[in-house]
């Protein structure tokens, strides 16, 4: 059993895999903003859905590269708003405050320390 951080994290991957496919299917937000206006959009958009995806499904079955891959994948809405926005923030504080959570949950010491013993 995974410690609660790493399973709130987990949690948390799945559910901003949802939003980041509602982003990227919406020209309005960061995703389809960058889908629509870069060349590399559509590639970086898929990419930032399925790293959400995988690293919460592969962390939930204790893999190593899952781990890695959730950590990745939680940096990803600091490089959108970068691309989209030149600010690290964004225009959602709210939404900022969540993505840092995900961060803090994942490399908490706790979370580290499970992962390097347990995970495969």
């Amino acid at each position: 059993m995974q410690p609660q951080t790493l399973q709130i994290a987990t949690w948390l991957l799945y559910i901003n895999g949802f939003f980041a496919f509602a982003n990227f299917v919406d020209s309005r937000m960061e995703l389809g903003y960058i889908r629509r206006f870069f060349t590399f959009g559509p590639v970086y958009g898929l990419a930032v859905i399925a790293a959400h995806v995988l690293g919460g499904l592969l962390m939930a079955n204790e893999r190593k590269i899952g781990y890695n891959i959730a950590v990745v994948a939680s940096f990803t809405p600091f490089v959108s708003n970068l691309i989209v926005y030149r600010s690290l923030i964004g225009v959602s504080f709210l939404s900022a405050i969540f993505d840092i959570a995900l961060i803090a949950l994942l490399l908490h010491t706790q979370s580290r320390s499970h992962q390097k013993v347990w995970f495969r």
